[in-house]
């Protein structure tokens, strides 16, 4: 019987502008994380330093993957909420470790301009996550969002919907 893999601590952003509208961005298939053609679309997440707060993970991953700096804190949720990856049996990868990722969520609200936003050119100079942005409504991520997800996307949406349009 083969050893069970852990889950990654994993952060996910739910960022809200002044129309209640949620960020997405168009993701690529990295690793394990496989992306579904036509479901490309997902929140701004990313892994949780040994001992990072929640929030301070949340405001790290938002700037790292999208430049945004200027938001504040809705809510967090308080329960780690799993998912697992699809079949991998590509190149090791960062991922490979783990059988999925747990997270946690933030809402946040969006205080600048469009303009802040910036996916391509990033801060830390890491690979970029996202190929494009929009906003879209919170009730439409968990039909835009690579399916082994989908499931997280749900509670999500659920759980932050007095902040949405």
């Amino acid at each position: 019987m083969g050893e069970i893999k852990p889950y990654r601590p994993n952060v996910g952003i739910a960022l809200f502008n002044v129309d209640g509208l949620v960020l997405v961005g168009r993701a690529q298939t990295s690793g394990p994380e496989l992306v579904v053609p036509g479901c490309e679309w997902q929140c701004p997440q990313g892994g949780i330093d040994e001992g990072e707060d929640i929030v301070a993970a949340a405001r790290r991953e938002l700037w790292e993957e999208t430049n945004v700096r200027s938001a504040t804190v809705l809510t967090v949720t308080q329960e780690w909420w799993p998912y697992d990856f699809p079949p991998y049996d590509g190149p090791p990868h960062k991922l490979s470790p783990f059988r999925g990722q747990k997270q946690r969520w933030a809402a946040l609200r969006f205080e600048g301009a469009d303009s802040e936003i910036d996916v391509v050119n990033l801060p830390t100079g890491e690979p970029q996550e996202f190929f494009g942005w929009r906003w879209e409504r919170l009730a439409r991520l968990p039909d835009l969002v690579t399916p082994h997800k989908r499931a997280v996307y749900v509670r999500m949406a659920q759980s932050f919907a007095e902040f949405g349009a």
